[in-house]
């Protein structure tokens, strides 16, 4: 008889994600906030002071908006940061969830302009790390250059399958997470876009 395995297959680990609501997407939806908030996410705790100097802003303006993302629970101080009088601040979550609904309540249109303003920084964000990326691409080693990818694909689906097809790629992703670091690995952005279009496939 083959031997039994009592062991139960690992689960891919899931990211602290922040679901917004109609209030913390009014406090995240501005261009600057959403760009400290995925430096903090990206590479870890930082000061309002480098923040400032790496988004080629001033350190007053980094300051306000970091204090209005504590405000709304996005960040908070990093312990054990730095040994002057300067403050550390660090994400509270690994990811944000979107709430479609959001962009649909007519009685709210206050917050259908946030949602708005959030998505299309998002889609901005996605199109300048691209063109960053073959921008410098020819200083980066052959094996990477030829381990990235910019596919696109046209499928027929209902919305179930479409949703059904999302997970299935996020769960993918969720598995790369706890792997073990190697001597050349690098910080990879993943990219999903998943959305109908009307005419002909």
């Amino acid at each position: 008889m083959p031997e039994k395995n009592d062991e139960t297959p690992r689960q891919p680990t899931q990211p602290a994600v922040r679901t917004l609501d109609a209030r913390s997407l009014r406090g995240l939806a501005h261009p600057l906030r959403m760009r400290m908030l995925a430096i903090l996410r990206q590479e870890g705790p930082a000061t309002a002071s480098q923040l400032a100097e790496r988004l080629g802003e001033s350190s007053g303006a980094t300051s306000y908006h970091l204090r209005q993302l504590a405000a709304h629970g996005f960040v908070e101080d990093a312990p054990g940061h730095g040994k002057g009088r300067e403050r550390w601040w660090q994400a509270v979550h690994q990811g944000t969830a979107f709430d479609e609904t959001l962009m649909y309540d007519e009685s709210d249109p206050e917050t259908r302009g946030a949602a708005d303003a959030f998505l299309h920084e998002i889609a901005t964000i996605h199109a300048q790390e691209l063109n960053t990326w073959l921008g410098d691409s020819h200083t980066w080693p052959r094996e990477w250059r030829s381990s990235t990818d910019m596919s696109d694909f046209t499928l027929r689906l209902t919305p179930a399958q479409a949703i059904e097809m999302i997970h299935k790629v996020h769960d993918v992703v969720n598995t790369y997470r706890d792997l073990p670091q190697a001597e050349d690995t690098e910080t990879v952005r993943v990219h999903t876009h998943a959305f109908p279009r009307r005419g002909h496939a």
